[in-house]
């Protein structure tokens, strides 16, 4: 996922709800808690106009939310993007801690699907033989 170089005209409030995914809601909440790489520009009524980079941004800022990544590691990220370069191994560090915590996650999860796959084949094979009572039973 690129960051957009060029720029664009730029979008209102909705328009970046709609290409993000996130609520009007939830963008307010991003820019009150700094989670954005830079200051939200305004109209001279005071909307809100984002840009291809806040877009950008905030779909980044959707899949490691997604990923569960906390909302202070976030800031974090986010203000260690603002401070510009020279805090590389910072930002590495934050995420390749998210990154185990993900790959942990999945882990999990696959032992979940192979308990239920298990349970699962357990079932369609007594339902195949016609065995249909009894599967209620904690052992089975």
């Amino acid at each position: 996922m690129a960051i957009s170089e060029t720029p664009a005209d730029p979008l209102s409030i909705g328009e970046v709800a709609e290409q993000t995914g996130l609520s009007v809601h939830a963008l307010r909440f991003y820019e009150r808690e700094g989670l954005l790489v830079g200051p939200v520009q305004r109209t001279s009524g005071g909307r809100r106009r984002y840009t291809a980079f806040d877009v950008d941004w905030l779909l980044i800022c959707v899949k490691l939310r997604e990923s569960h990544m906390p909302l202070a590691d976030l800031k974090r990220f986010a203000e260690l993007v603002r401070r510009g370069p020279g805090n590389e191994a910072e930002r590495l560090q934050l995420l390749d801690a998210h990154r185990q915590r993900v790959d942990a996650q999945i882990q999990a999860l696959e032992e979940c699907r192979s308990v239920i796959t298990w349970k699962v084949d357990v079932y369609a094979e007594h339902l195949a033989r016609g065995e249909a009572e009894g599967l209620w039973a904690p052992t089975t």
